[in-house]
């Protein structure tokens, strides 16, 4: 039917333009963001799972954050260990000399001298072994805790290294001296024990950190995982959309070029009346 108030071809040629100019503005968004899903309104329920996945994301970097304190905590727990056993190996060789019988007595002093500086940096070394508050080798505290899961529901533990003067790792006390030959004699067994004592800690020191060294790997692992899996949800494959991009566009030229020749149908109806 020819009719000038009714144009049912120009109504289906805009409906198609219309379809057509909206699928362009997605793909447009698509292309401007790189994001096939950028909002819940482009799929819901793809969008709620990403957001979840975004979720683990950030707290395994609040995991791997923790996990790295705590390796800082234990490398400075065994650097300060390191360092004692050092001042001990010093120090019996200071008692070792000093344990000679046919040593005179400015030789004995000047031996115990250096004993009693080598004793008194050990006690140093314990004091100042602290990162981020927290201290492994003084005995203020019996272990370390680090997350291990996004969750928080799993937790690496560490525990920790007594290494100061007087205790049970390092026997010596904090007022031994060398200042005579027996106790020269006696030291140089004290600091033996000690040695063996320290080293015994600092193979576990460095078993904790590696605890926390292989969880850190594994979850840096599964976050690049997730990271991946959410960009295969939600990122655009840029040359599916730019292909995309110019079937549209040619098809919202001929959408236009369409509703132009339908708009035209009822002035044929001019000719009806010449």
């Amino acid at each position: 039917m020819l009719s000038v108030n009714t144009n049912s071809g120009a109504m289906l040629a805009l409906q198609y333009l219309n379809q057509t100019q909206g699928a362009l503005t997605k793909v447009q968004n698509a292309v401007n963001s790189g994001m096939r899903v950028a909002s819940a309104k482009d799929d819901g329920a793809t969008f709620a799972i990403a957001q979840n996945m975004r979720g683990d994301v950030a707290g395994f970097s609040a995991v791997t954050d923790s996990l790295n304190r705590g390796m800082s905590s234990v490398d400075v727990a065994l650097s300060a260990g390191q360092s004692i056993s050092d001042l001990l190996v010093q120090m019996k060789s200071k008692a070792l000399a000093a344990s000679d019988s046919s040593l005179d007595t400015a030789s004995r002093s000047a031996l115990n001298e250096d004993f009693v500086a080598l004793r008194d940096q050990i006690a140093s070394v314990v004091q100042n072994a602290s990162f981020n508050g927290t201290n492994m080798v003084d005995g203020s505290t019996t272990q370390i805790t680090s997350l291990a899961s996004a969750d928080g529901q799993h937790r690496i533990t560490v525990s920790t290294e007594d290494m100061s003067l007087s205790g049970s790792v390092v026997t010596v006390d904090a007022t031994s001296t060398i200042s005579s030959q027996t106790a020269a004699s006696t030291m140089v067994s004290t600091i033996e024990t000690s040695l063996t004592n320290v080293d015994a800690s600092l193979a576990r020191l460095s078993s904790g950190s590696k605890k926390f060294s292989i969880q850190a790997e594994f979850v840096q692992k599964l976050s690049d995982a997730l990271t991946t899996g959410i960009g295969n949800l939600v990122d655009a494959n840029m040359a599916t959309e730019s292909a995309k991009l110019q079937s549209l566009q040619v098809k919202q030229q001929l959408g236009v070029q369409a509703l132009s020749i339908a708009n035209q149908a009822p002035s044929i109806a001019l000719s009806l009346f010449r």
